[in-house]
């Protein structure tokens, strides 16, 4: 592409401004505005001649030759439309000149030029012979070789990625055969003939990305039949090309995941594969462990993709699994065994199933040595002098590596549970335990254990297997369970045990000769020094309140006391805990005593409640009110008995008991948001739990929510208002309509202080609010749509609806989405599953006559938010109120589509493009298919937001009107 040197260079002098500025340590406001520049740059028309004038100079850095590169792909990519066709074979010839310049590099220019040569390619359907001009222009050098190597492997990826690019369906399955499936073997025989031109090409990783690149086009039965797979596996002894070689060979494996179709490849592949087996010990060895990674991968692959043959044919495909195994054995490091998981959950979903028997008896021996490795691998590292309080010398990262790698070992360890039996491998988890009270447990002394690590690794693996442990084993845990309560004062060792028994109270439950010394070991660890094992009691104590409530439920008293007694000695996290288990045995009581015990349990937190806060003066104060409130939430939660009709929820008279402070609370704290939404929250839950039995307590719930809500603006008082609605509304038995009425009134009074706070706030300021507003007209419009829709304030609802849709966050976008959704399907017969069976013609009348005044507003703001400001998530939600608006108003759409579009920025939608557009929707409402009015629609808007920012200085006649209300 010719350009005016001189100019370019001037239009370019900006840009390298703007970079610098970027790149430079400047202010965060001047990085934002270079940033926004470049941007505008990018899309701009002048960025075309601008960025080869960059390319081409000589003094520009090469960050900035960088920028040019990647700006001149994104303007091949999205905006080719700015160009004539017939500029497009000189664009060709000017990026293959500026190809021929850097075909040493620097790379990442390369790269970006053989993209931008890529692209071009699709879009310029009239070339034909992309493949002969390429290699006829760039092949004659061997210094451009790599030049032809990097366009091979892009094209095959650009084209599969060909959905960005503005070709219809059709257009791009012609092309994508015409630029790969017709120059598939061309290829393969550029490519054979490369490998063989000298030692070095052989081993060039260029090779064998390239390679990698076409197995999707090139069958894998083609290559592995031509000198490319001994150059392959050959170059696994070069350095240079190993980590490339690795990838190819692991891309041949996914091509013949299809065994049946793929077997005679898969045996000249085989003894190829086995055949590097004695590479595992050298590269274990090594100093490299990229190398033992790579060919551990290897192995682990093909497994992965022979896994089938490995159930079929145990003993012809033992070698691979073995081999498998040796990499997880050697792996002293911990550096490569995860690569190995994914195979052993897959080979074991094949061994369990009676169909492969025959294969699980012949693989038994070696998941027991897997159980062997994998336990021996959870062992925490010997530190090399005596202080054991840092086992990582200090490197935090690869602590937390390590502490998520053991639970991915945990589940290796659950897979061999299925495959040989969970009683095998408990087995070894016990002997190693008594191994190590056999040998050492007489050397231990107070917090002094050798050799520690020896027994806490068995003890995670127990733990790591509870789950697959029946409730009736009573072979294996009968015998370890006493052991382990007299484990040594050890933190992590006394950590592991006290979670095996919190992982294994559902088998103490049907074993209750065991709950107590398990239970006195567990209370005394709350008087430990160690934060993390008072944690782990904590958690252990919730689990056995949970599963053992039953057995518990005489010692209600005696765990009330020790209940108090340490509940303000731990976290946050395990009070919620401890709470959560004691209010477990609080539900199981009988419901003549209920009451008394919940109110044992919860007078107390009650009493702290009022005297935090009453001293909660600052903010860590009001932390502490909120953090309080949560505990008794929880016995709301958890204590929710059955009560026969008739009859008064024992629980319901505690909630009444303890709702006037509640609501003094929250009318003294109204503006600290953590205590209105833990107090809301307790709310919820009693509704939530105890339903139309709070009926009693509605009047003094409704009269808080709207005093809160008004004088907060905070959306947690809507969540409460929302369970009221569904709680109390008239498909409800044992409700009258006397309270179905007061309870829409109510709804309505939320609203009208909903849309006067929209009236005087920018939505902007209330995203929270309006997320949770939108989530409450979703359950009344589901249970209250014939008092809704007629009503005078659904007019106004909607125009806030309108309002909501100029937000950019996702969160209050989806629920607005979706009412707008419901709304639409009232329109026609089927609405939402609710009140209404089908939408009555006064509904669908009163719809259809408001989207008449407001209908072209919603696809305005619908289609700019497409165009301009909605995030990702919310695209397929926005193109769905599209459609139900399309499937309602067919005939109206489509001219408020047309006048959207005449009001974009002048100059970013062609004429050509609109009416493009716009006969693809006619035509699809035309003939019916309105799907497809979506799909184009998507197209066009994710192809214009592409190719577009949104105007700095507002978005003109698309611009959102302010909203307003006077009721």
């Amino acid at each position: 592409m010719a350009s005016n040197g001189v100019a370019a260079q001037q239009a370019f002098a900006p840009v390298l401004a703007a970079l610098a500025t970027l790149q430079g340590n400047v202010e965060q406001t001047q990085k934002s505005q270079a940033h926004d520049f470049l941007e505008r740059f990018q899309k701009s028309p002048e960025a075309w001649t601008a960025t080869h004038s960059l390319l081409q100079s000589a003094d520009a850095t090469p960050d900035a030759k960088v920028f040019a590169a990647t700006t001149l792909k994104g303007k091949i990519t999205y905006d080719i439309d700015q160009l004539p066709r017939d500029s497009l074979v000189a664009l060709r010839d000017s990026i293959l000149s500026l190809l021929a310049s850097y075909r040493l590099g620097p790379r990442p220019i390369r790269t970006q030029l053989c993209v931008c040569l890529a692209n071009l390619a699709i879009q310029m359907t009239e070339w034909k012979d992309v493949l002969e001009v390429v290699v006829s222009t760039l092949g004659n050098n061997p210094e451009s070789g790599s030049c032809v190597l990097e366009f091979l492997r892009v094209l095959p990826e650009e084209v599969t990625e060909g959905r960005k690019i503005t070709l219809t369906e059709e257009q791009l399955d012609a092309r994508t055969n015409e630029l790969l499936g017709n120059n598939a073997v061309q290829v393969l025989r550029l490519l054979t003939q490369y490998s063989q031109s000298s030692a070095s090409a052989a081993v060039n990783p260029q090779l064998m990305d390239c390679i990698t690149s076409w197995l999707r086009e090139i069958p894998v039965a083609e290559i592995v039949k031509t000198p490319l797979l001994s150059t392959v596996i050959n170059a696994l002894s070069s350095d240079d090309s190993f980590e490339s070689s690795v990838e190819c060979l692991c891309a041949i494996f996914k091509e013949t995941r299809d065994v049946d179709e793929n077997i005679e490849v898969i045996r000249t592949l085989f003894p190829r594969v086995t055949g590097l087996r004695s590479k595992i010990a050298e590269a274990a060895e090594g100093p490299d462990p990229d190398t033992f990674k790579g060919i551990t991968r290897i192995f682990a692959e093909a497994g992965e993709a022979w896994v089938v043959l490995i159930a079929r044919m145990p003993e012809q495909f033992r070698p691979l699994v073995e081999s498998v195994l040796e990499c997880a054995a050697r792996d002293r490091d911990r550096e490569v065994i995860s690569l190995t998981f994914k195979f052993w959950y897959e080979i074991k979903l094949y061994l369990v199933l009676e169909k492969y028997i025959e294969a699980r008896v012949q693989f038994v021996d070696i998941f027991s040595q897997l159980v062997d490795i994998m336990i021996k691998h959870l062992e925490f590292p010997v530190p090399e002098g005596r202080d054991e309080t840092d086992l990582f010398d200090g490197d935090r990262e690869q602590e937390e590596r390590f502490r998520e790698f053991r639970h991915q070992m945990g589940d290796v360890l659950k897979d061999c549970c299925e495959v040989i039996g969970v009683t095998e491998c408990l087995g070894k988890s016990f002997e190693l335990i008594q191994r190590w009270v056999t040998t050492y447990a007489s050397q231990a002394a107070g917090n002094e254990v050798p050799h520690w690590q020896k027994l806490e690794a068995p003890l995670f693996s127990m733990r790591a297997m509870g789950r697959m442990v029946d409730k009736e084993e009573n072979i294996i845990l009968p015998q370890l369970m006493p052991l382990i309560v007299l484990i040594p004062d050890h933190e992590k060792v006394r950590f592991a045990a006290i979670m095996v028994l919190g992982r294994y109270t559902e088998w103490t439950s049907e074993h209750p000769d065991f709950l107590e010394p398990q239970l006195n070991y567990i209370i005394a660890a709350f008087d430990n020094r160690s934060k993390d094992v008072i944690r782990a009691a904590a958690m252990a104590l919730k689990f056995f309140c949970v599963d053992c409530k039953t057995l518990l439920v005489g010692h209600a008293e005696q765990l009330e006391k020790f209940y108090e007694s340490i509940l303000d000695r731990l976290p946050p996290a395990s009070q919620e805990e401890v709470t959560e288990g004691v209010a477990s045995v609080v539900s199981v009581q009988p419901i003549d005593r209920l009451y008394e015990t919940l109110k044992l349990y919860c007078d107390p937190i009650v009493q702290k409640l009022m005297v935090k806060a009453n001293e909660a003066h600052d903010e860590k104060g009001k932390l502490a009110v909120a953090d309080h409130l949560q505990l008794l939430t929880l016995f709301i939660q958890v204590v929710n008995p059955y009560v026969p009709s008739g009859q008064e929820n024992p629980a319901v008279k505690y909630c009444q008991e303890i709702f006037p402070i509640l609501g003094a609370i929250v009318d003294s704290f109204n503006g600290f948001t953590p205590i209105c939404e833990r107090i809301c929250r307790c709310w919820r839950y009693m509704l939530i739990s105890y339903r139309t039995a709070m009926q009693p307590l509605l009047p003094q719930l409704a009269e808080k929510l709207v005093s809160g809500f008004a004088n907060s603006r905070l959306g947690c008082f809507l969540w409460v208002t929302s369970s009221v609605v569904r709680e109390f509304s008239d498909e409800r038995d044992l409700v009258d309509p006397a309270t179905t009425e007061a309870i829409y009134q109510f709804f309505e009074q939320q609203c009208l202080t909903m849309l006067r706070a929209l009236d005087k706030v920018p939505p902007e300021d209330l995203p929270d609010v309006i997320e949770d507003f939108f989530r409450l007209l979703i359950d009344a419009l589901l249970y209250y749509p014939h008092r809704l829709i007629p009503s005078p304030l659904f007019g106004p609802i909607f125009d806030a609806a309108l309002t909501a849709l100029t937000l950019q966050q996702a969160e209050p976008l989806r629920p607005t989405l979706h009412y707008l959704r419901d709304v639409l399907s009232y329109g026609g017969d089927n609405p939402p599953t609710g009140a209404l069976e089908k939408s009555p013609p006064g509904i669908q009348r009163t719809l259809k006559t408001l989207l008449s005044s407001k209908g072209e507003i919603l696809v305005q703001r619908i289609l700019t938010g497409l165009m301009f400001n909605f995030p990702k998530d919310n695209m397929p939600d926005a193109s769905g109120v599209l459609l139900a608006l399309v499937e309602l108003l067919p005939n109206d759409v489509s001219p408020w589509i047309l006048r959207t579009i005449q009001m974009l920025p002048a100059g970013s939608v062609s004429q050509n493009e609109s009416d493009r557009v716009m006969g693809n929707i006619n035509k699809w409402i035309s003939s019916g298919e309105l799907k497809k009015v979506r799909y184009t629609l998507q197209d066009f808007t994710t192809s214009y937001r592409r190719r577009n920012v949104a105007p700095r200085d507002g978005l003109g006649r698309l611009e959102a009107a302010r909203f307003r209300f006077s009721g």
